[in-house]
């Protein structure tokens, strides 16, 4: 019988009593890994809801509480943590970059690591989940995984590279496998309460069916840096039955494998690829969109354990590679942290450049207590205009909300500054939401010189790409296919939204700023 891993990726950090490893041989690796949600469950500390499923993970393997993504957005992450390298390191560190006639192409020493598990003898598999959805006699109904001309519908990829689709062998393994596999189950997480009023009820109105009753509004608690504003609020109570709808499906992976007669043999690893999706998270370096949550649990794991150093989630590479025996190459960044011989991080970086058409250049580093952020591009507004958030409509209620002058002094210093400062610093420990930047005051210039020397070796050492701007011919060769998607789509104001966010661009770039 092959040996099941099921590997979830959520926001978890590493606690050096439990580093053993599994000591079965050529175990079947399975990540779940979950769009645009933060680390809003149980075992999290989140008190709004209940998250049995992965309250269970947690207490049957190890919690990270200290796991964070090192770009906190879909594409740049789904590039790093597949080949275990900062996304800044191997060129794709631009949001949906490679996509037009200029290609990125990973250097030739670095493979995607479903490469190295089929080298390996494992077979690989992509796929989402539905219902019902199940592993082999009762999940290897491929039906519902297929596209136009019978080519079967992947999971999830997004990557920024140029990429094989043979390093895939399918979208879920079968029910006699004869080798062990390395499955990936992408899920829509967070995407799920859509993006305007209309589809937060209705998806709360599916919810309302599944559990009995959707999350009540009234009894939602904000960030300080977000209005009460009641498209907000319904926002986040739909995001927050989101968290409930991931956390079934996490128990319908665990009762599948069980069926199948995989459990005793898995490990599982549950993951989200950034935080929540607002104005502070995704695309931001703020933890809303850079702490998630990480799990894994199975069999050989240690029960119960919880982990408190940092980790970073192109770690997922290495410890399940490491999980398979596969020798980890000397090329990857990532690290095995269940490796019996592994050294706890003392930082954890992170970057953000161009997201769809909105250009920027951000990076962070961070300890156990203080982060630091540097804007190189200061002279551009924290919520610069890009199409995709500002049509959504908590962004559309934000610039209501600033418009009509009811925010407060705080909430308008954060989100609608004109400009940033050039370096922020956090004490985490005392400021957990970042409301307020240290970086000017005397008593912390020791923290801040270290922090911001630490952060240019960094970029030295891993030779950031980001380092230099994105040329006018990339950028122009990848918002080409943007702007013949949105064209498909005939959303003529969209459209037009993005076009006027590329002039603008490409003025802020002519001006200097």
């Amino acid at each position: 019988m092959a040996v099941l891993t099921v590997v979830i990726l959520s926001g978890a950090s590493v606690s050096m009593a439990a580093n053993s490893r599994p000591t079965m041989a050529r175990p079947n690796i399975v990540w779940i890994i979950v769009d645009d949600m933060s680390a809003n469950f149980s075992c999290y500390g989140e008190t709004a809801i209940t998250t049995p499923h992965v309250d269970q993970l947690a207490a049957d393997g190890i919690r990270f509480t200290n796991a964070y993504v090192t770009a906190p957005v879909c594409s740049t992450c789904r590039s790093a943590f597949i080949t275990g390298m900062y996304q800044t390191s191997i060129g794709a560190h631009h949001h949906r970059s490679g996509r037009g006639e200029k290609k990125i192409t990973l250097p030739d020493h670095i493979r995607p690591i479903p490469t190295m598990f089929q080298q390996a003898g494992y077979r690989t598999y992509i796929s989402g989940w539905s219902e019902p959805a199940a592993i082999g006699a009762k999940a290897g109904n491929t039906k519902p995984n297929k596209g136009k001309g019978g080519k079967p519908r992947y999971g999830k990829t997004d990557y920024n590279f140029e990429w094989d689709p043979a390093m895939y062998d399918g979208v879920s393994p079968g029910s006699e496998e004869d080798k062990p596999f390395f499955w990936q189950i992408q899920t829509p997480g967070g995407k799920r309460r859509g993006g305007d009023w209309a589809a937060n009820h209705r998806f709360q109105a599916q919810c309302e069916k599944i559990f009995g009753s959707a999350f009540p509004t009234e009894q939602v608690t904000l960030p300080p840096y977000y209005p009460k504003d009641p498209v907000i609020l319904t926002d986040w109570a739909a995001y927050l039955d989101s968290c409930r709808y991931t956390d079934r499906l996490v128990g319908q992976v665990v009762e599948r494998l069980k069926q199948a007669g995989q459990w005793d043999n898995t490990v599982l690893l549950f993951m989200t690829d950034h935080g929540i999706s607002h104005a502070r998270g995704k695309q931001f370096l703020y933890d809303e969109g850079l702490h998630v949550p990480l799990v894994i649990a199975g069999a050989g794991i240690p029960q119960g354990v919880t982990r408190n150093d940092l980790v970073e989630h192109i770690d997922i590479a290495a410890l399940s590679l490491g999980l398979a025996g596969i020798e980890i190459p000397a090329w990857m960044q990532g690290r095995d942290i269940l490796a019996d011989d592994y050294q706890p991080r003392e930082y954890a970086f992170a970057a953000r450049d161009r997201c769809d058409e909105t250009v920027d250049h951000i990076r962070s580093v961070r300890t156990q207590r203080y982060k630091y952020i540097r804007n190189y591009l200061p002279e551009r507004p924290h919520l610069s205009p890009c199409a995709y958030k500002d049509k959504k409509g908590i962004l559309v209620a934000l610039r209501a909300a600033h418009e009509a002058g009811t925010l407060t002094d705080l909430q308008r210093q954060l989100l609608f500054s004109p400009t940033r400062a050039p370096e922020e610093l956090y004490d985490l420990q005392k400021d957990p939401h970042e409301l307020h930047n240290l970086a000017g005051e005397s008593g912390m210039k020791k923290t801040l010189e270290h922090l911001r020397g630490r952060l240019d070796q960094w970029v030295e050492e891993t030779g950031d790409q980001g380092a230099v701007p994105e040329s006018d011919a990339m950028y122009d060769s990848d918002m080409a296919v943007y702007l013949n998607a949105m064209k498909r789509k005939n959303d003529p104001v969209h459209l037009k939204r993005i076009m006027d966010n590329i002039a603008q661009m490409k003025a802020w770039a002519a001006d200097g700023r």
